[in-house]
């Protein structure tokens, strides 16, 4: 199975912008999350439709936390976290939603599987520009997450040098925030990121 690739937006960048790398970058990427956590209802209904103008397909489109929006614009799913609604509750009322749990334990990830999540997110996994003063999780943390039952995209600090590591370390996939979004050229290091997928995903195929 490929390794998914998720791309994260920071909450600053005018959705216009951010339309127009995700545009470009699209056909590349499995999830494209709005993690606008300054915005209302309203603004991020706007901004799926302004998306979706962009030909920038529903189903890869996921909402953070609100269960609302997503289900009356029919993205793909919604990404939950601590203060969310339980992934549980989400998953027996709105079925037709991919639920993500975020995560940063092996216990979170315990819950997430009672909870039917459908993916988890974890991480820090490296220092990140997200996160600043706060100790990644590293990869030991990652490896012992990566052997429960539910698929695991790894996030934070993670950059087209250390893809390789983070699914050796066996993550299902990688988020990506400013390694994409900051990046001179998006395009050039969303080919980078999936071709490290790419050649990690058939080493590990061939090494099993």
């Amino acid at each position: 199975m490929s390794k998914e690739f998720h791309l994260i937006s920071n909450g600053q960048m005018p959705i216009e912008q951010f339309a127009e790398i995700v545009t470009d970058i699209q056909p590349y990427i499995t999830a494209i999350h709005l993690r606008e956590k300054i915005k209302t209802a309203r603004e991020l209904f706007d901004a799926v439709e302004f998306l979706t103008k962009k030909n920038i397909p529903l189903s890869k489109i996921i909402l953070n936390d609100r269960v609302d929006v997503a289900s009356v614009t029919g993205v793909a799913g919604v990404q939950l976290a601590y203060h969310s609604l339980d992934a549980g509750i989400v998953k027996d009322n709105f079925q037709q939603l991919r639920v993500g749990s975020s995560i940063h334990s092996f216990e979170d990830g315990l819950k997430a599987i009672r909870d039917h999540a459908d993916y988890v997110l974890f991480g820090h996994v490296y220092p990140s520009h997200s996160k600043p003063g706060k100790i990644p999780k590293g990869l030991e943390e990652l490896k012992k997450v990566s052997q429960l039952n539910i698929p695991v995209i790894a996030i934070g600090g993670i950059r087209p040098e250390n893809t390789y590591q983070v699914l050796q370390a066996g993550a299902t996939g990688i988020a990506v925030i400013s390694g994409v979004l900051d990046a001179k050229d998006p395009v050039a290091a969303v080919k980078s990121y999936a071709n490290e997928l790419k050649n990690g995903d058939e080493s590990i195929v061939s090494f099993i």
